[in-house]
């Protein structure tokens, strides 16, 4: 039933929005992810603004800190990138790290929320990514709670669905994820149309689709579209993962642990004090 679903859900999708900010997190270089040491980015953008942090090397081999800050405007960001000294080691009391030189200028553009270019001082544009090292496109990676929201014309839709069971794939898809009621599923698409995206289908006990989800994601957070069937125009649709598949929260409050055993002090105080003090039982002969 959830093939038939999926295959009738791709014809409903469309291009994924446009506008976005880049995901928060480690980036790299992407030609030089090769499981050897080299340079990473940590990117933070927030409200407009951008921070991010770059570990290299010198031409001695020494390790390197550089720092730059500045604003996001229409995908694009240009500032000094900043080389430091002089800051706290491991072991050592407090030190103030310092501005050591201004190593010029560094431009990024975002083409996505986890894809871009960056052109360093004295180097060429070259492809920078998030680097995803957690959540692998298999469908045990789908396991968890996520919230599914849209709005467009239709309102504010929100869902929120646990993925427990892994069935077999579809055509396009290496296989499904499904709450425990099979009512909803999702599914990595690795060919046709949709690859790289992933499609989730929430369907009736009759059989048919209630409504479509189809986003690109990055570890917690995804963003993509949402309809439902006829004509109505596409949802914007963005997607939170809540828990991990070993159900840890992914936010700041939600956690696996179950909630602690309640002590039960009084009850405690009062078998132990009648176990000391009660009298022996009385026997028949008395």
């Amino acid at each position: 039933m959830f093939k038939k679903a999926l295959a009738a859900a791709i014809l409903l999708g469309c291009g994924l929005a446009h506008a976005f900010m880049p995901s928060n997190g480690t980036w790299v270089v992407t030609s030089e992810l090769n499981g050897k040491p080299g340079r990473g980015l940590a990117i933070d953008a927030q409200n407009g603004n951008l921070v991010m942090q770059m570990y290299a090397y010198e031409r001695t081999g020494e390790p390197s800190f550089y720092l730059t800050t500045g604003a996001l405007s229409n995908n694009r960001f240009s500032a000094p990138l900043i080389r430091y000294k002089g800051g706290r080691y491991l072991g050592s009391g407090p030190m103030s790290g310092t501005e050591d030189r201004n190593m010029g200028q560094v431009s990024m553009r975002f083409t996505s929320g986890v894809s871009g270019f960056i052109t360093l001082p004295g180097e060429q544009e070259v492809a920078i990514s998030r680097f995803n090292f957690g959540y692998p496109a298999v469908a045990s990676s789908l396991r968890g709670i996520w919230t599914m929201t849209s709005i467009g014309s239709e309102g504010l839709q929100t869902l929120g669905v646990e993925l427990t069971r892994q069935t077999s794939a579809t055509s396009n898809g290496n296989g499904l994820m499904t709450s425990g009621d099979g009512l909803f599923g999702c599914e990595h698409q690795i060919r046709g149309p949709m690859a790289g995206e992933t499609l989730c289908v929430w369907i009736n006990g009759s059989g048919q689709v209630q409504r479509s989800y189809r986003f690109v994601y990055s570890v917690n957070d995804g963003e993509g579209t949402s309809s439902t069937y006829g004509n109505r125009p596409n949802q914007r649709l963005v997607v939170k993962r809540l828990t991990t598949p070993q159900d840890v929260g992914t936010g700041i409050v939600y956690e696996n642990s179950a909630p602690a055993e309640p002590v039960y002090t009084a009850l405690h105080e009062h078998i132990e004090n009648l176990s000391f003090n009660a009298a022996p039982l009385p026997t028949e002969q008395e």
